[in-house]
C-alpha cells in the first residue's frame, strides 16, 4: 500500500491512504520523511513465515516432555 505524507502533527505523520481519507502513522516509523513523500507499506510474507517458525521452535523446546 502506498501512502502520502500530508503533514506532521506532534508525534504523528498524517498520511493519506485513499482520496481524502487520512490516518495517523507514528513519526518514528518514517524518521527521514517529509511532507509529500510517498511511503510504501508492505507485508513481508517470507519474513513472517521465518519468524513464526522460529517462535514455534522455541515453544517446542520449552515444552518438551
Amino acid at each position: 500500500m502506498k501512502v502520502i505524507i500530508d503533514r506532521f502533527e506532534g508525534n504523528y505523520a498524517v498520511v493519506e491512504i485513499h482520496k481524502n481519507k487520512f490516518v495517523n502513522l507514528a513519526k518514528e516509523l518514517v524518521p527521514d520523511a517529509k511532507e509529500g513523500d510517498v511511503v510504501n507499506i508492505i507485508i513481508d510474507k517470507e519474513d513472517t513465515k521465518k519468524r513464526k517458525n522460529k517462535i514455534k521452535n522455541i515453544m517446542n523446546d520449552l515444552f518438551l516432555d
